[in-house]
């Protein structure tokens, strides 16, 4: 089903790889990838490995930034792309959970999410193509996205009655 951008309309291919979806997901049950996160943190990068040569010379630390990896390092991340679609995955994510300039502001690198974003799409569009071409099935992504990395919580204390703490809120 792959299609190259210089013979279609962009909105075309998206309309397209979107019946072929709703196709596939009315035929059969589609596997999602797993925890990229995880499976990134399993590779054991070090700082250097996250810098690559962009960001050589940054002036914070960036392990654990996984994010950053789509500029730093894109064959790590096709590499994990291509190892969940080995696996049976019908559903890749972006590598970009915490893409987002409030997350990225960790790292001072807010100016490079937009960059850090459509790299990791094209990363994942890239990893289905060449999955599609090996077997002739649809393979599909979907953008992973936070708000924050930081985990938000609203605390209240109830003294007596729990019910009426929770109907107040």
């Amino acid at each position: 089903m792959s299609t190259t951008a210089a013979t279609i309309d962009p909105n075309e291919a998206r309309r397209r790889r979107t019946a072929a979806l709703e196709a596939d997901l009315a035929r059969r049950i589609l596997v999602k990838d797993g925890a990229t996160g995880t499976l990134l943190q399993g590779r054991q990068l070090s700082e250097a490995d996250f810098r690559g040569e962009l960001f050589a010379a940054h002036s914070h630390d960036l392990k654990g930034a996984n994010d950053v990896l789509c500029l730093s390092q894109p064959e790590v991340v096709r590499s994990m792309h291509r190892d969940y679609l080995a696996a049976g995955a019908d559903i890749i994510t972006t590598n970009s959970f915490n893409a987002n300039r409030l997350s990225m502001a960790d790292y001072a690198l807010e100016p490079w999410v937009v960059k850090m974003n459509r790299a990791s799409a094209r990363l994942a569009r890239e990893a289905c193509d060449e999955a599609e071409v090996g077997d002739g099935l649809s393979r599909y992504f979907s953008i992973r996205c936070a708000i924050t990395s930081v985990s938000v919580s609203v605390v209240k204390t109830c003294p007596s009655s729990t019910s009426s703490c929770f109907s107040s809120m």
